[in-house]
């Protein structure tokens, strides 16, 4: 299975891991709402994680503000 992940505030690719196991990455751990929000089954049978990329990371430390939109362009 592939996992493809992407920044939730900016739309950018993350990164991708190839072969690996859902029972490895740990999506256990998340609550059935976290589940939802954040992970996104493809339909080519890969999986679309919503994570957070470096630059919207460092932007939020910056402007706390910044958590009030849905979408950051950089």
């Amino acid at each position: 299975m592939a996992v493809h992940y992407y920044c939730r505030h900016c739309g950018t690719k993350i990164g991708t891991i190839t072969d690996i196991e859902a029972d490895r990455m740990g999506l256990f751990f998340l609550t059935d709402e976290e589940r939802q929000e954040m992970v996104l089954p493809q339909e080519d049978g890969s999986v679309r994680i919503q994570s957070i990329c470096e630059e919207c990371q460092d932007s939020f430390e910056r402007e706390p503000a910044f958590h009030q939109y849905g979408y950051l362009i950089q």
